[in-house]
């Protein structure tokens, strides 16, 4: 029979603004209700675009619920015999085969299974799933994104809690988070610095049970190493304690104050299968962390999962495996030694002409000081040494003693090389020593770092700044010297003695350089006290000390060396410095070509962190030495050697 003509409502229905979605929703229940087999349907379903188009979702749903109760109502059917709805009605009516809702994927396929989920290539607008009526559960992009930016353990709890209308014809699916990294940590680091845990910002981090292991194994003793173990240890219980949830979920890092940690931290709760070369033996530890390294890789292919260690083999047979390894290099001050901060900056050769106009000058206590403006202010620091040479002309050599905006006042510096102001019968021999000695002498400087290459000055400079101020102008009550008994070559064994006699053959460097102060301080330009002095009362007044016994102290009007500085920790480093009291003035001398401590870099070094700590503070400054001046042998061999 003929198809019945649309209702005029449908027609205007087609043309009206969209302000009519009410009108549709009328029109759509009107066909909706007719009953019989044979409706318009592909007219009802352009009214039902029409009104999809004009965002009257809300009413639609109303409406078709009261469509389909009067349909279920007034359709013929004979008795004992269902309606039979038409081929096209049945389509619309009944859910396609790609709308079902499909499971929840679990374990390592949880992220694939929600990002094939939210990918538009996964879930095409065919014309079946346009006639769906029935909604699709899918998870949601929110889940989606929360299951790829969170850990293995906690997608597939995510994935499978997801469960929200699907999207419809026409909206774009949105692309999943990019999942972060997966760091797995290697003993060394931890024992390194406890608080690695919390250095890998938003990536996550992975710990097998290997690790553990020997975190445990190494915490007895009064090591650094063992202590580092027993605070990696306390880090580890805090983040463990108040978890209600499964730690197979992971364990937030922010969870015991570090904000600065935004990942998860994951233990090792099974045994993985992994396939390593015969050649590697499975009892070693290292070879079990490469194993679960390698089962993390295969088991979650979308992440990059990469093993941190300090142990440069174990990298290495890492990356022969087709693994990913890095060192640990978030507790490095910088990559290169080359850029560490040296405390001299040269001033263009047209200084004088640029700053001839606004250039400032006047006298204060019998010293210069210049006042300059101008963008070369920019890459200056409070207490770095400037200095301008050019032939025929007098020089320039002075320090920055202030910054304001783009305004800096310099102080032309004590010429130290001058005879007639020697310090101990030691004059300065280029301009690097005379600002070292500059720094050294000044009251308001209370931290100086010196480095250097060997016979730079290094010793000898501070042990004759710190007589001077000790017997000659008795600033200081005593000099205090201590350094990081790391041995160059075997170890001796045990030393016999008190703590000054054990520490005795770790001070070779400063009874030669005593030495030649008591030399030098007893001519005629030592001072009174210089002449009057012996090497018992030099000796007086200088006290060797161990470092494993600062823990505690604290140095009242001290002038403290600390020698050898390239050898400790930032750690070690920290505490030594913290021990300073009221009154008290610490030296730190070393040269980072010179590191023996295991594990320690020029850029991980105690000394390189404290000069780039200090940099800039009005009561510190820092020196580079660049000329040796113990011997033409000396410095040959540093060159060619």
């Amino acid at each position: 029979m003929p198809l019945p003509k649309p209702p005029t409502k449908l027609g205007s229905l087609l043309q009206a603004p969209a302000a009519g979605a009410p009108e549709a929703l009328a029109a759509e229940a009107e066909l909706e209700t007719a009953g019989a087999a044979e409706q318009p349907v592909r007219a009802a379903k352009a009214a039902v675009a029409s009104a999809r188009g004009r965002g009257a979702a809300p009413q639609r749903q109303e409406a078709r619920a009261t469509a389909a109760s009067r349909a279920r109502s007034q359709a013929p059917s004979t008795p004992g015999q269902s309606p039979n709805p038409g081929p096209r009605q049945a389509s619309l009516l009944a859910p396609s085969r790609s709308a079902k809702a499909q499971p929840a994927a679990t374990g390592p396929q949880a992220l694939p299974a929600a990002a094939a989920a939210s990918s538009p290539a996964a879930s095409p607008a065919s014309p079946a799933a346009s006639r769906t009526v029935l909604p699709a559960v899918s998870p949601t992009p929110s889940a989606v994104a929360a299951a790829a930016a969170s850990p293995p353990a906690s997608r597939a709890d995510a994935a499978s809690r997801a469960g929200a209308p699907s999207t419809r014809r026409g909206a774009r699916a949105q692309a999943p988070a990019e999942p972060g990294k997966l760091f797995v940590l290697d003993t060394n680091v931890l024992m390194h610095d406890p608080t690695s845990l919390f250095r890998f910002e938003e990536h996550d981090v992975y710990l097998p049970m290997v690790t553990l292991e020997e975190l445990d194994g190494h915490k007895k003793g009064m090591s650094e190493v063992a202590r580092n173990a027993r605070q990696a240890s306390r880090e580890l219980d805090a983040l463990v304690a108040g978890v209600e949830a499964g730690i197979e979920q992971g364990i937030r890092l922010d969870h015991s104050g570090h904000r600065e940690a935004r990942g998860r931290l994951f233990f090792q709760t099974r045994a993985h299968e992994a396939r390593l070369p015969e050649a590697l033996p499975q009892g070693k530890a290292d070879n079990q962390i490469l194993g679960v390294l390698q089962a993390l890789t295969q088991a979650f292919p979308e992440r990059s999962v990469v093993l941190v260690s300090k142990d440069i083999n174990m990298r290495v047979k890492a990356r022969a495996l087709g693994l990913n390894a890095e060192d640990y290099t978030n507790d490095k001050t910088l990559d290169d030694a080359d850029l560490l901060y040296t405390g001299v900056m040269a001033l263009p050769e047209d200084f004088w002409d640029k700053q001839a106009k606004s250039l400032e000058s006047w006298q204060q206590g019998g010293q210069p000081f210049y006042r300059l403006q101008g963008p070369l202010v920019a890459a200056m620091l409070v207490n770095q040494a400037v200095y301008w040479e050019a032939p025929n002309a007098t020089p320039l050599y002075a320090r920055v003693r202030e910054i304001r905006a783009s305004t800096a006042v310099l102080q032309v510096v004590r010429d130290y090389t001058h005879p007639k102001n020697s310090i101990w019968g030691v004059c300065a021999r280029n301009r690097e020593q005379n600002f070292a000695l500059n720094l050294l002498l000044d009251p308001e400087v209370d931290f100086v770092t010196l480095s250097g290459q060997a016979g730079t000055g290094k010793t000898l400079l501070a042990l004759a700044a710190g007589l001077q101020q000790v017997l000659e102008e008795r600033r200081y009550n005593e000099i205090i010297i201590t350094r990081v008994t790391v041995p160059v070559g075997e170890d001796i064994g045990y030393l016999p003695g008190t703590e000054e006699e054990k520490m005795s053959p770790w001070m070779g460097a400063l009874d030669d350089n005593l030495e030649v102060l008591n030399q030098s301080g007893s001519g005629n330009h030592g001072g009174e006290w210089g002449r009057a002095a012996t090497q018992e009362l030099i000796r007086s007044k200088v006290k060797i000390k161990s470092m494993n016994f600062m823990r505690g102290r604290t140095f009242l009007n001290k002038y403290v060396i600390i020698d050898e500085a390239q050898n400790l920790t930032p750690k070690q480093m920290k505490t030594l410095i913290t021990r300073a009291g009221p009154g008290t003035k610490i030296i730190c001398m070393g040269n980072l070509a010179q590191i023996d401590t295991p594990y320690l870099t020029e850029g991980s070094s105690g000394l390189a962190y404290a000069v780039d700590r200090f940099k800039g503070w009005k009561h510190s400054g820092h020196i580079t030495l660049a000329r040796g001046e113990r011997s033409r042998l000396a410095d040959y061999a540093t060159e060619i050697l």
